[in-house]
This record gives structure tokens, C-alpha cells and sequence, in this order.
């Protein structure tokens, strides 16, 4: 798990415990990456997740606030790409959406084409340790979970070209897959969606899993509240 990660699920677990509390400004960044011993980049990149995650908010001139209702109907906007990442591409959340609806899609259908014995056991292992990690509210490996099960749908397409476009999009594939979990009424549909796919893919269902892939990204838009328009 990468530095952001972890400093991420250190903020995550701090905030859950009560050591800041709801409604609490959080130190400033200076202070906790020198507290948690990490680079300022890797501090803002786990305070993006946190926000995405509705756990915190910015807020201007001021510095980082811990949520206090943390229902997030609206989703906080793709953080601004550091020098890090100044080849990743910037892109708005409705055209992330409409990208994943357009190629997880094709790649959830060829994923149940090519479906073999060896692989149904992966999925359904990230599926396993997705819904663990919800049980708990760790929502930081939630999302990591999530994201790994939908690279690993591009992977079981066997196209290497999906493969390739999902990672040069990773960084904005993950944002797209944690703003929905703000919406903590309904943390649990993306795992039952999940589900659906899993089994469509498992059983070799070409049309159903390209179905259930399609339903599970427009639902993802609607609970961040963005209108979505799949094509």
C-alpha cells in the first residue's frame, strides 16, 4: 500500500476513534506530515481521499475541517494534479463517468466471454475483502478494493489496450470510485452492484455483465448527484 494510503487510513482511524472530532480543524499540514513522519505530497494526496470520502472538508482560508454530516450529495471536485503527476491527464468528473460507462462496459462483457475456473476466484476474493473493509467503515481500503476490482475486470477482458487505458487513468478512475462513498446511507450498493457483475461474469453472462457494469457507473454518477448522460 502506498505512503498516502496509509497516512490516509491513519487520518481515517483518528477520525473514526474521536481524536478529531466532527465539526474539529485538523492540524495544519505542516504539522501532521512532520507528525506522521511523511512528504506534504503525500499528506494533500491522503487528504484528497479523505474529502472524497466525506470524511473532511477544505475550507478556504481556513484549512481542513472533519465533516460533520457526512452524507455527501455532492461530489468535491478532482484535486488539481501535482508535478508528481503532471502526465496524468485532467479530466471532469461527468467525463470520467462517461468514459468508465462507455469502456468498463465492453470490458465487463468480454471479461464474461473469456471468463476461465482460474479467475471467477479472484474476483470474488476482492469482492470478499471489499465488503470486510465496508463492515468496518475502513472506506480508504474499500476504495482500494473497488478500484481493484475494476482493473481487474479490464485485466480478465483479455485486451491488454483496456488494461493500459485504466491504469493512464487510475488517478481519476479512484476519485470517480470514492465520491459515491460520502453518501454513508448507502456505502453498502456498491458492493451489491458488485455482486451482480460477479455473478454475470462468473456464469459467462456476455449481455449481463455488460448490463450490470453499465448500471453500476450510472448509479455511481447518481449518488454523487451528477446528471449523467452515458453517451
Amino acid at each position: 500500500m502506498s505512503m498516502p494510503n496509509i497516512a490516509a487510513q491513519t487520518l481515517q482511524r483518528q477520525i473514526l476513534s474521536g481524536t478529531y472530532a466532527a465539526g474539529e480543524m485538523l492540524p495544519s499540514q505542516r504539522e501532521l506530515a512532520e507528525s506522521m513522519g511523511i512528504s506534504r505530497a503525500s499528506l494533500r494526496e491522503a487528504l484528497s481521499m479523505l474529502e472524497a470520502l466525506g470524511f473532511i472538508r477544505s475550507v478556504p482560508g481556513k484549512g481542513t475541517l472533519v465533516a460533520e454530516r457526512q452524507d455527501g450529495r455532492i461530489a468535491p471536485p478532482l484535486p488539481s494534479v501535482g508535478e508528481e503527476d503532471s502526465s496524468a491527464p485532467e479530466l471532469d468528473l461527468a467525463a470520467v463517468f462517461q468514459l468508465r460507462h462507455v469502456l468498463e462496459s465492453a470490458a465487463a462483457a468480454l471479461a464474461a466471454r473469456h471468463i476461465t475456473a482460474h479467475a471467477t476466484p479472484r474476483l470474488w476474493g476482492i469482492q470478499a475483502r471489499f465488503e470486510d473493509a465496508l463492515k468496518n467503515l475502513d472506506l480508504v481500503s474499500a476504495s482500494h478494493a473497488d478500484l481493484e476490482f475494476h482493473q481487474l475486470v479490464a485485466e480478465l477482458s483479455g485486451n491488454p489496450a483496456f488494461v493500459q487505458v485504466v491504469r493512464q487513468f487510475e488517478r481519476p478512475i479512484s476519485h470517480s470510485l470514492r465520491v459515491p462513498f460520502a453518501d454513508r446511507e448507502r456505502i453498502w450498493a456498491p458492493a451489491v452492484e458488485h455482486r451482480v457483475i460477479a455473478a454475470a461474469i462468473s456464469a459467462g453472462d456476455i449481455e449481463g455483465a455488460r448490463r450490470a457494469m453499465q448500471e453500476h457507473i450510472a448509479n455511481a454518477a447518481e449518488r454523487v448527484g451528477l446528471g449523467f448522460s452515458p453517451s
